[in-house]
């Protein structure tokens, strides 16, 4: 991962969700009324009431270091996972970024795809093509590479890895991005922090909620192609 994401998505200021209260009543108001631009991405073919969000985003005592439920008080329920229509002649599997509008999706087939809402890369940092995943990990070290060092001395204490834990950047699970048999530096990662869903803060990696993440990573194996689209 050029995985300023790392640094980035931990000093990244709450979003304009943050702090204000979620009630069932609002929750299902502001998912009902989505219908934003998606680029390739069709009409929504199916929402989460707020009783399915708070399971699917509650905690996950069993894994290594036990993951907390997400805050949905800081996400916009537009970026909750959902099975949406979705036009495209890729094979199933195929991950799909959208930078522009934040979202990642899985093509399922049948003119579906599930949608992950995700944190993209900041201003500067945004990329596009072809990629695909070169390996996976569960719960990886992170090392800054040498350029984000120098951008960022704060990241120096890590230069020979931060051990896995809620802490690492990386988080939960880690899909790498390869071209061409090389590793881009760039991830589809984890995180804990619902205030940096919809936003711009990485280095150009792409940031899910840990429990969207483990629904990917499950699904997704080695050699699965990405497409980032241009923001």
């Amino acid at each position: 991962m050029n995985t300023d994401d790392a640094i980035d998505a931990m000093d990244a200021p709450a979003g304009r969700a943050a702090g204000q209260p979620m009630n069932r009543r609002a929750f299902l108001v502001g998912s009902a009324a989505i219908v934003g631009a998606v680029g390739l991405a069709g009409c929504t073919a199916g929402g989460m009431s707020f009783a399915e969000a708070e399971r699917v985003y509650g905690p996950v005592p069993d894994e290594r270091f036990a993951i907390p439920a997400v805050n949905l008080n800081k996400v916009d329920p537009k970026y909750l996972r959902r099975t949406v229509r979705y036009t495209s002649d890729e094979a199933v599997g195929t991950i799909i970024v959208d930078p522009r509008h934040y979202y990642v999706y899985r093509i399922e087939g049948g003119g579906q795809a599930t949608r992950y809402g995700a944190n993209v890369g900041r201003a500067g940092f945004l990329w596009s093509g072809d990629a695909y995943i070169g390996r996976k990990a569960e719960w990886p070290i992170w090392t800054p590479p040498r350029e984000m060092i120098l951008r960022q001395p704060e990241a120096a204490p890590y230069a020979n890895g931060m051990p896995p834990g809620l802490d690492n950047p990386l988080g939960a699970r880690t899909l790498y991005l390869y071209q061409n048999g090389k590793y881009t530096l760039y991830t589809i990662y984890s995180t804990i922090k619902p205030e940096t869903i919809g936003r711009g803060v990485s280095s150009g990696c792409v940031g899910l909620l840990t429990q969207d993440m483990l629904d990917l990573y499950e699904k997704t194996p080695v050699d699965t192609k990405v497409i980032v689209l241009p923001a």
